[in-house]
């Protein structure tokens, strides 16, 4: 907060140097600079930060009042025009206003050189004034700001390329975890389902001895924590589900496995999976995986049958397990063995995954039955990675283009301001000049008769008074130097472009006549 206002003091200190250096100058004595200036000044600072287009039109305001050409009081005002001139196009979001308001300030000039200083070429020195001392400083400001928010908009493009990689790598670490998730679920939960089972059956062998029984029980209740505290590793672990799971064994070995365990498998129909997408197979070898985990858990000793049909367009699996033996009790089934209720959510999304449907439920019997059917074409075997399929990866290139192409925009627009203002000024004033050099000749024409009627002596105010609305544009090429301290003013004389009635006044009094070539 210190250092704008020392800044702020700065500025004034520095458009307050030229005023106070005019009323102490020997020649032109004059309070007007202290009197006018500085307060304004003052007041166009403070007003700087928050509306710096009017902080800008309150030294053109006051250059204006001064003089209507913008001209006379510039050695003392030019510093607050040019420098409340560049704070304006640096400050100042949008150039518009501006641009309007250069274009008030040029067609006031128009109306206050005709009927204030009645010279129509003082509206061609007001627009070059104006040009020079405020418009350029003014665009110069908007190319600082320019440059600024394109250095600004290049760190923040840099910094959401940081924040995005970041974005990937975290997501690259998700779907390793959770393709590490899926691989202990499906391999590791599969086995530890069987050897739970298998230490089951074990343990009611009537061969066994007690000690026997004790160890098998141990060993079965291991396995039951072990598969308890995978379940709750892959609850932390699975986070997503796009993952690509390695190669797997073929049905055949699953279905072998699962009767070597003690679960009395039976294959109604089979079909190999050769030929098929990678997907869609490995989504037939988990949805059979997890049936028959999923009977040796809740239904052990239960039948299970297996279906694989495979036609032209799709390959669909069905399994289902009749409902559990009375014979197996509860207290009878591996404590470990509940389901934790994640197996068949995260089977349905890898079924979809491929492809295809997945349905399961209870069967009318009281067994429970798992049905998928995966299409032959499947999705071409590979899962979208972490930026494909949901649109991110094209959205933040879209984003990225989006912000680049804007920021080309508003260079080519600033640069067309910076060249054309000038350039459409210049071309104005070039324009304007012609019109007024006609107007200006044939709307100061002095009547001969008028002026062999003005005698010299005659007060000001008196001769003004049948002089014409306006004056000549200065005099003609080669006419003498006007006596010091004169203000003569320059007429034109009708059917001679190369003459000019001169009249010269001193006070309040006409001092001197003359025809000047």
């Amino acid at each position: 907060m210190r250092t704008p206002r020392f800044q702020d003091l700065a500025l004034w200190a520095a458009v307050c140097v030229p005023p106070a250096a005019a009323a102490l100058d020997p020649d032109g004595r004059t309070l007007t600079p202290l009197i006018a200036g500085v307060p304004l000044f003052g007041v166009a600072t403070a007003l700087g930060r928050a509306r710096p287009l009017t902080a800008l039109a309150v030294p053109v305001a006051l250059t204006l009042a001064l003089d209507a050409r913008m001209l006379a009081p510039l050695y003392w005002t030019w510093a607050a025009l040019a420098l409340f001139g560049y704070l304006a196009g640096r400050r100042a979001e949008s150039g518009r206003a501006a641009l309007w308001f250069f274009a008030a300030v040029a067609l006031s000039g128009l109306p206050l050189s005709a009927f204030v200083l009645r010279d129509l070429w003082g509206w061609p020195t007001q627009l070059l004034t104006l040009l020079l001392a405020v418009v350029l400083p003014w665009l110069a400001g908007r190319w600082h700001r320019q440059y600024a928010e394109l250095v600004d908009t290049g760190w923040r493009l840099a910094d959401r390329m940081e924040r995005e990689q970041r974005a990937v790598a975290d997501r690259a670490r998700t779907r390793e975890r959770a393709r590490i998730a899926g691989d202990m679920h499906d391999s590791l939960g599969h086995d530890l389902t069987l050897l739970a089972v298998r230490a089951g059956v074990l343990e009611l062998d009537p061969g066994l001895d007690a000690r026997q029984r004790d160890a098998v029980r141990e060993l079965r209740e291991a396995a039951a924590e072990a598969t308890h505290r995978l379940r709750e590793i892959i609850g932390v672990l699975r986070e997503d589900d796009s993952l690509v799971p390695p190669r797997e064994e073929s049905v055949e070995s699953l279905v072998e496995r699962a009767r070597d365990s003690g679960i009395p498998v039976v294959v109604e129909q089979t079909s190999g999976t050769d030929g098929l997408p990678p997907m869609a197979a490995l989504a037939v070898r988990r949805v059979l995986q997890e049936a028959l985990t999923n009977a040796a858990r809740h239904a052990p000793g239960a039948t299970v049958r297996v279906r694989l049909v495979r036609d032209e367009t799709a390959f669909g699996v069905r399994v289902v397990n009749d409902a559990a033996p009375a014979a197996r009790a509860p207290g009878r089934v591996p404590p470990g063995a509940a389901t934790g209720g994640s197996g068949l959510v995260g089977l349905d999304e890898r079924v979809r995954f491929a492809g295809g449907t997945l349905r399961s439920g209870p069967t009318p019997a009281g067994g429970f039955e798992v049905s998928a059917e995966v299409p032959i074409a499947g999705r071409g075997g590979n899962p979208p990675g972490p930026d494909s399929g949901d649109g991110r990866e094209g959205s933040r290139d879209a984003a990225t283009a989006a912000e680049l192409v804007l920021a080309r925009r508003r260079v080519r627009r600033r640069l067309v301001e910076a060249a054309g203002v000038p350039v459409a000024v210049l071309a104005v004033i070039a324009v304007i000049t012609i019109p007024l050099g006609f107007v200006g000749s044939s709307l100061s024409v002095l009547d001969r008769e008028t002026y062999e009627g003005l005698h010299v002596g005659d007060p000001r105010d008196d001769v003004r008074s049948g002089l014409p609305v306006f004056t000549r544009d200065g005099p003609p090429e080669g006419a003498p130097v006007p006596p010091e301290g004169q203000d003569c003013l320059y007429y034109t004389v009708k059917n001679a472009d190369r003459l000019a009635y001169r009249l010269c006044f001193g006070g309040d009094r006409l001092v001197s006549k003359a025809v000047v070539p």
